[in-house]
């Protein structure tokens, strides 16, 4: 049994770097702390309905596993015995992978994504499979087989997407990290809707193979966490070359957990004005706070220009090439708004692919001249707080303009290909979070989380937590 110092609620609340001291200094037990999750998953799921598959079993026997292992002094790392969990577009070997659609419920993979193998190498314990809007094709978390994620800060709301299990999982206390993917903002989104911390890497910079793509040129594959400094341990275990995966990138080593210690003070910050137009008021207030807060830990801001690819060709024709495979024997299973998405690519012409997917390289070989007079871009990560479900339902021919509204300042970056993080930097008076966003040049991670870390120690939003279930 838990001690009183370690009841369940009070292990939940803890941050993934707090359980990973803990467990290495033998204070927590790898089985105590996931056993505590599993009674919280159980207690909290049906209300936020994070998880679509808990693997509950399998998890106390990792547990016990790593417990064995560090009690004979054989520490992988600060993720040994950490309990974490995965969105359901990554394949899990003999543990189903639906991408939350009915096309894949009967799905069960014979080999882990590589993000999985490298999570297992270093000791990691997997909780089960995250929740998500259906194929990760959308914004705002509400379509799927298995029913949408809840706001854990308001059940009324949702959670952003498409990363939506993922965010509402790890601010609700049901896991220590989660793995989050990105195409146009599905790891920041969700992250700002949610309260949390969510980086998108570097193009190619997280292994990709493996995990059900939305678009192969624009799927990103990140930490979603509590705090800068979790994402940076969850980012240390997943950034390494795949020469296998065809996105895949070599960059220079970093150590990201030293790097949050960089000091800040020579940092320029840009500030692109496009970014900053009709926000919410409250969005507004809060992002001109946090401004104001990282500009006088650093040398300041300027503003900066920065154009905006509007054009979606490749992602339109991608999802509908990948979908060849399931089309049309499988069309009934599919829900309606996501077969439209997909449909919309059949249009693509090979020559206009070509031709889009040209331009893209261009356009991220270009995204350099951004960091010739600053180091970092700073903008709010969501125009508008998260709505809610019964304002989206309302108006289901507005839903894709409003999921582009929401992601209208985070899908700029994947065109790019640059590391972006989202960390919560205010609450509404609703209570609902505000999420800044803080993204640098190509493999500029180590940069980019330690303004979100020097932010994050200057500042206690991320410590706040939701009351849900309590």
């Amino acid at each position: 049994m838990p001690s009183p110092k370690n009841s369940g609620t009070d292990l939940c609340s803890l941050e993934l770097s707090e359980i990973s001291a803990r467990i290495q200094k033998k204070d927590l037990s790898p089985v105590e702390i996931t056993k505590a999750y599993l009674e919280r998953i159980e207690r909290l799921n049906p209300l936020v309905n994070a998880f679509i598959t808990v693997t509950a079993e399998a998890a106390l026997e990792e547990a016990k596993a790593a417990e064995a292992e560090i009690a004979r002094g054989a520490w992988r790392g600060p993720l040994h015995g950490v309990p974490l969990a995965v969105k359901d577009l990554v394949e899990t070997a003999r543990i189903p992978t639906t991408a939350a659609s009915a096309v894949l419920k009967n799905y069960v993979p014979t080999e882990d994504a590589e993000i999985v193998k490298r999570l297992k190498a270093v000791g990691a314990v997997l909780l089960g499979k995250l929740n998500l809007h259906e194929f990760a094709y959308g914004g705002s978390g509400i379509i799927g087989h298995f029913g949408a994620a809840h706001n854990p800060w308001n059940t009324a709301h949702i959670t952003g997407g498409s990363s939506s299990g993922s965010a509402a999982a790890v601010a609700a206390g049901l896991c220590a990290g989660a793995i989050g993917t990105d195409t146009a903002g599905s790891i920041r989104l969700p992250a700002a809707c949610c309260g949390i911390a969510g980086l998108t890497p570097t193009y190619g910079l997280v292994s990709a193979r493996g995990i059900i793509p939305l678009s192969w040129s624009m799927d990103h594959v990140g930490p979603m966490t509590r705090t800068a400094a979790d994402a940076a341990l969850l980012l240390q275990a997943i950034a390494s070359y795949d020469a296998q995966d065809i996105g895949s990138r070599k960059f220079p080593p970093v150590y990201y957990p030293s790097a949050l210690e960089e000091k800040t003070s020579s940092l320029r910050l840009g500030v692109p004005a496009d970014f900053w137009r009709d926000l919410d008021s409250e969005v507004e207030h809060h992002a001109k706070q946090a401004l104001s807060a990282v500009s006088k830990i650093t040398a300041g801001t300027k503003e900066v220009d920065m154009p905006v690819e509007t054009d979606f060709t490749v992602v339109r024709c991608e999802p509908f090439v990948y979908h060849q495979r399931y089309l049309p024997a499988h069309e009934a299973d599919y829900q309606p708004e996501t077969l439209r998405r997909i449909r919309a690519g059949a249009d693509v012409t090979a020559a206009q692919y070509v031709e889009k997917h040209r331009d893209l390289l261009r356009l991220r070989r270009g995204s350099l001249r951004f960091f010739e007079e600053v180091d970092l871009i700073v903008t709010p990560s969501c125009p508008v707080l998260p709505p809610s479900f019964k304002e989206l339902e309302a108006a289901p021919k507005d839903l894709r303009s409003k999921e582009l509204m929401m992601l209208r300042n985070t899908r700029p970056f994947n065109v790019f290909g640059l590391p972006a993080i989202s960390v919560p930097c205010g609450f509404s008076k609703s209570g609902l979070p505000i999420g800044l966003q803080i993204t640098g040049a190509p493999g500029a991670e180590g940069v980019v989380l330690s303004l979100a870390h020097a932010y994050q120690r200057e500042t206690d939003w991320h410590k706040k937590r939701p009351k849900v279930g309590n």
